[in-house]
């Protein structure tokens, strides 16, 4: 299932694991005092190459949560992982967030920051250097990481797709 370049998979068939990534607290000012309301930026995932992110809104904590939990569910998109790790270095961009995702060798570990590290440990990732430049907005960073794994391509469909074997795709 392809949707607009980016590969997306149903909620409904996999058994996903949740991560609250950042919890914001806004105050509207009236006439009574400060009316405080929360947002929340959740990632879904199973772990194995299948991850999304969602925002949610809400008076109360536990209900912010609740909302982004279901919005993360509606755009999951399937990440290609090779050997416990990302196929290939990629650059993500939006707005003034900019990540860099790099291979790692096995035994590596997550070398990622907060909001980068939620997304890739979600997805399934367990070796991968990671480093976050410009914003360090939640928000920001975990949609650059989105785009950054979106953007990769799984060596098994580039070696088909050349007509060659997959070490030829790495070692040239």
């Amino acid at each position: 299932m392809l949707k607009n370049n980016i590969r997306s998979v149903k909620a409904s068939e996999i058994e996903l694991k949740e991560r609250v990534v950042a919890i914001n607290r806004v105050a509207k000012v009236v006439k009574g005092g400060r009316r405080f309301s929360f947002a929340a930026i959740v990632v879904v995932g199973d772990g194995n190459g299948v991850v999304g992110y969602g925002l949610g809104k809400a008076n109360e904590v536990t209900d912010a949560i609740a909302k982004g939990i279901d919005d993360a569910k509606k755009n999951l998109v399937k990440v290609p992982i090779y050997h416990s790790t990302v196929p290939h270095p990629m650059e993500g961009k939006f707005s003034g967030g900019f990540v860099l995702i790099k291979p790692a060798a096995a035994g590596t570990g997550v070398i990622a920051g907060g909001a980068m590290r939620a997304v890739l440990e979600s997805a399934g990732i367990k070796d991968v250097l990671c480093k976050s430049k410009g914003s360090s907005n939640p928000h920001n960073v975990v949609k650059a990481t989105f785009d950054a794994l979106s953007k990769m391509r799984d060596p098994l469909a580039v070696a088909q797709q050349r007509g060659v074997n997959l070490q030829k795709v790495f070692n040239g």
